[in-house]
């Protein structure tokens, strides 16, 4: 099993606080193995079996535990009088009404819950009414660079290269990689996240009529793969819709709304909000969006020469949210800064290229930081090592070094 120590760390840190503890993120990004991992740790420490209340909802045996009565009754009986007992409900929005199970236990005494689920969909509505100020989110992602590296036992370089191929997913760092073998586990993740989990998503939202229901897988692949397409390029609603209409597939933007929602919702793409450098705020026209592993990208998308730079941007955003940061994308006047990454009220610009040793690349890229007027920190990753250095206090850094960087050092 790959440790995720990061993630480890942050459920230490809320053991035996009163708050429901929520892991979610794409499937397969390791959320059962960290609970696994936790729960181990737990016992290391004392804690007896008995203590610990376990259920996958993925595990044929606990099915009858999809019935929320009969799953709070399962775990009633269970606890421990007067001891704490950790009770662990993993991929819990296969439950309907699980909340109500989840908000009277949360009630009872000597009670630590964590749950996991790999939909965005399972904290909206009645879970967020019921639970407001009560939980607190772990936002897992696949692999960063660096873990990869340290499961693949690769050196930065060609590890680099690798990692952009096949993504961050855990399995694929620490399985004999081959081609086929790296496609055949990729669709089998790309499909149940499409079918499983949207599946989920609309068992959850059947007593909510305002929504519409995901019922063509088509379009919404078609979907997927556009925005896969356009990674790190400014789109919207419309232009997704006229796409579509161009290439003879009418549709309605309301439904392309609610499909590009749902592909969201699901951990697979995430949306990026533009920021007014000058005006200080966020912007409702256009957002970009990433994908939330390379891996997927290559599988979805048609074998061809992909923008390098863009994929590139792809690993700075979600390293960037690793970080703890809040990233934006940045507009001051007629250009545009790659990132706005803000931690503790504390800004960072990026820049993100392929290649800086055209003199024309050069000054593009740094003539939206060199308008900034303010006063913080200026960064450009680059995938090449010549330009590395410090421009009058504008900072070139070699990306794959930035990503092996302390996180606290952005």
């Amino acid at each position: 099993m790959v440790e995720r120590s990061e993630y480890l760390e942050q459920l230490k840190q809320w053991k035996d606080e009163q708050v429901i503890k929520v892991v979610t993120g794409i499937r397969r990004c390791g959320k059962s193995t960290l609970l696994k991992q936790y729960q181990q740790g737990l016992k290391a420490s004392g804690i007896p079996d008995a203590q610990i209340i376990s259920v996958n909802f993925e595990e044929l045996e606990y099915e009858d535990l999809l019935d929320y009565k009969k799953l709070y009754a399962y775990i009633k009986e269970r606890l421990v009088d007067g001891q704490p007992t950790y009770i662990f409900l993993d991929e819990i929005q296969k439950v309907p009404s699980f909340e109500k199970v989840v908000d009277s236990l949360y009630v009872k005494p000597d009670v630590d819950i964590y749950i996991t689920g790999s939909n965005a969909y399972m904290l909206s509505g009645d879970l967020a009414t019921l639970l407001t100020g009560r939980y607190v989110e772990i936002k897992m992602l696949p692999l960063s660079f660096r873990e990869f590296l340290s499961v693949s036992n690769m050196e930065p370089d060609k590890g680099f290269a690798e990692y952009m191929k096949t993504g961050g997913l855990p399995y694929l760092a620490v399985m004999d990689r081959t081609p086929e073998k790296v496609e055949t586990y990729l669709e089998g993740i790309y499909n149940t996240v499409i079918v499983r989990d949207i599946e989920d998503r609309q068992a959850r939202r059947e007593t909510d009529p305002s929504k519409r229901r995901i019922t063509d897988i088509a379009l919404l692949k078609t979907i997927a793969k556009y925005l896969a397409s356009v990674v790190g390029s400014p789109v919207s609603i419309r232009s997704i819709t006229d796409y579509l209409t161009s290439n003879g597939r009418k549709v309605s933007a309301n439904t392309v709304s609610d499909y590009v929602e749902a592909l969201a919702e699901s951990f697979i793409f995430y949306p990026v909000e533009r920021f007014d450098i000058v005006g200080k705020q966020l912007l409702k026209t256009n957002k970009k969006y990433y994908i939330v592993d390379l891996g997927l990208r290559n599988h979805i998308l048609p074998r061809r020469n992909y923008d390098l730079g863009f994929s590139l941007e792809n690993i700075v955003y979600f390293e960037l949210l690793r970080r703890g940061c809040r990233v934006n994308m940045g507009k001051l006047g007629s250009t545009e800064v790659d990132f706005i990454a803000e931690k503790q009220g504390a800004y960072t610009y990026y820049q993100v290229t392929a290649d800086m040793t055209a003199e024309a690349t050069f000054d593009r890229e740094m003539r939206p930081l060199e308008h900034i007027q303010d006063n913080y920190e200026k960064i450009i990753l680059t995938a090449d090592r010549l330009t590395v250095g410090n421009y009058n206090g504008i900072k070139v850094k070699y990306l794959p070094d930035w990503l092996l960087e302390n996180e606290n050092n952005l």
